[in-house]
């Protein structure tokens, strides 16, 4: 067990969208935890996500996001896009500048986008 050291990472999740693959990416700053976690039986890490906790989790829900992710502070969100672009997926940043409006078009548009690429 370990906890994660703090400071700014990504969460992610791949969710298979039955045409494509979906990843979403959260910009997240990790915090200290306010108390000592002994019973919980896995590496810990507590953070806070932008731009915030309303808003990324209602992006998240609205995208399809899973419940188990990948927290990495190596990695940033200008990696995971760049993979996600050369794999051919598509990428959904929810990040500082997150509107709930602009997001859910997002996935209208994005949606309209591999209908027609794919052939429809």
């Amino acid at each position: 067990m370990f906890t994660a050291a703090t400071g700014r990472a990504v969460n992610a999740s791949l969710v298979d969208m039955g045409s494509r693959f979906r990843l979403i990416v959260n910009e997240v700053n990790v915090i200290e935890p306010q108390h000592p976690l002994p019973k919980l039986p896995v590496a810990r890490a507590v953070w806070i996500p932008e731009p915030d906790l309303k808003v990324a989790a209602t992006a998240w829900i609205h995208a399809g996001g899973a419940h188990h992710t990948a927290l990495t502070r190596a990695l940033t969100s200008t990696h995971l896009q760049t993979f996600a672009e050369m794999a051919g997926m598509e990428c959904l940043m929810i990040d500082g500048g997150t509107k709930i409006s602009a997001f859910l078009n997002e996935l209208r548009w994005n949606d309209m986008y591999y209908h027609v690429a794919n052939g429809v």
